[in-house]
């Protein structure tokens, strides 16, 4: 096999023998090898994913093979795979094994998936270039010298450069969909508790959901199928019956609205508006009412976003102390000094910011000010965006203000860097599904994100829809 196709594809090219698993894995090995400048894996599990390629041959050959047979996957260095290290992309975590697999990469590793490493993305899922990585800057594959989007950076070039066939990123604020604009994949965030965080390293607990990364709808709805529905292991999983994504019938005449504010807004690039007008025209031509609506909380979500997102990850990066594993300072001054020098030390500067303004939010002079304050304009968001569902099946926006930067353009601008994730936050506030899919390119041929919106736990709608979209601009 020359190139990487659909995992439907590479299961019949195994099947009728033109290729093998262990070919397979042998393409992404060499894709990886052949892309290594772009820093994308901090470890990549060779033997062990050609041992395992064996295997499965084998028991394709058997006929007992499972749903995901010849699918090579990767992990954000966010999940838990037991006997493998895992850090976050923080020095913290340095030298840290995972003692047990989150339970999405186990139903992965179920169906016969084959891992085939861990991937750099910001440290604890907390950027939106991949440049907050402890372990160095993820590059585009488009173009090395601009970012591929954060945090799941690593996992969408990943997918992009052919270096596995998807990847399972997590996406608290947009860090699956907003790479996947970046890279010109498809991503989704599903709704919050849809697939169980048993295994995924906590940012903001009530806003964290692992997401998938690929490069056709068709494969990440079976990823969904397969690891999403009730787990043991987390008691905020949805008793939600898990539907047969995969079933994928032509989406009948949908009510869309687009966000006004979104193609309004000065700061939106013109080619991002442009791509996202001549969607909305194609959705009209697929037979969809698209009609625009104001979301008057627009303003308001971002900075709601960061004060509670900011506030959770102060309380759940307080247990990296350097006391029970990972990075230890080696002061011996006091008890006090050890626990901030192996802090100050072990944490990079975005994050460092990040928990002390948490650390603010939540302190007593100011807790009823912002945090409370915070939470009940989350309450309000939640409501207003609820409501736009009573009139739509779906809304839609772009994914991104821009296409990917350059290196470095906003590292002393943490402000502009946080604009990025304008668009994206809105779904990750509510708890909302939402799907990024490709939308054409800028002059630079740096690809455009389309994003859609559903209500709560209409994944398959998502999907059906952008399938239909994709389809109908191929042809």
């Amino acid at each position: 096999m020359e190139t990487i196709t659909s995992l439907r594809e590479i299961q019949e090219s195994i099947k009728s023998g033109v290729t093998s698993c262990s070919q397979v894995v042998a393409l992404c090995l060499n894709n990886i090898d052949q892309n290594s400048n772009l820093n994308v894996f901090l470890e990549v599990y060779r033997e062990e994913a050609q041992k395992k390629a064996i295997q499965i041959d084998k028991k394709i050959f058997e006929g007992i093979a499972g749903r995901l047979a010849g699918l090579v996957v990767g992990l954000k260095d966010m999940l838990c795979y037991q006997d493998h290290t895992l850090q976050a992309g923080s020095k913290i975590l340095e030298g840290f094994e995972s003692q047990f697999t989150g339970t999405a990469v186990q139903r992965l590793l179920d169906e016969d998936a084959i891992v085939i490493g861990r991937q750099n993305c910001d440290e604890f899922g907390m950027g939106s270039s991949n440049e907050n990585s402890a372990y160095g800057p993820v590059l585009n594959g488009i173009d090395p010298k601009k970012v591929p989007g954060g945090s799941s950076g690593g996992s969408a070039v990943a997918v992009q450069c052919g270096m596995c066939h998807a990847s399972l990123g997590s996406d608290t604020g947009g860090s699956v969909r907003q790479p996947a604009a970046f890279t010109g994949i498809v991503g989704i965030k599903p709704t919050y508790s849809r697939i169980s965080r048993y295994g995924l390293v906590a940012y903001a607990s009530s806003f964290d959901s692992i997401g998938i990364l690929t490069k056709n709808v068709e494969d990440n709805a079976l990823i969904l199928e397969v690891i999403a529905g009730l787990d043991e292991y987390d008691s905020t999983v949805s008793r939600t019956p898990v539907p047969a994504y995969t079933s994928l019938d032509s989406h009948k005449p949908a009510r869309i609205g687009f966000i006004k504010e979104s193609l309004e807004n000065e700061g939106v690039q013109t080619e991002v508006k442009e791509q996202t007008k001549l969607q909305l025209e194609h959705l009209k031509n697929l037979g969809h009412q698209v009609e625009a609506v104001d979301f008057p909380l627009m303003d308001y979500v971002l900075p709601t976003y960061y004060l509670l997102t900011t506030a959770e990850a102060s309380s759940n990066l307080s247990r990296y102390d350097g006391v029970k594993y990972g990075y230890r300072s080696s002061s011996e001054e006091s008890l006090d000094n050890f626990y901030k020098n192996t802090r100050t030390e072990g944490f990079g500067k975005e994050v460092q910011k990040r928990i002390m303004l948490g650390t603010f939010v939540l302190s007593a002079s100011y807790y009823d000010a912002y945090y409370t304050k915070a939470q009940k304009v989350r309450k309000l968001i939640k409501e207003k965006t609820r409501e736009l569902f009573d009139r739509f099946d779906y809304i839609v926006m772009p994914t991104t203000p821009t296409t990917a930067f350059e290196l470095g353009l906003y590292s002393d601008n943490p402000l502009e860097m946080y604009w990025s994730d304008l668009f994206t936050v809105q779904a990750s506030v509510s708890g909302n599904p939402a799907i990024s899919i490709p939308n054409g390119k800028d002059k630079d041929g740096l690809p455009i994100g389309f994003q859609i919106i559903a209500a709560d736990f209409n994944e398959k709608g998502l999907y059906a829809l952008s399938r239909d979209i994709l389809q109908d601009r191929e042809n």
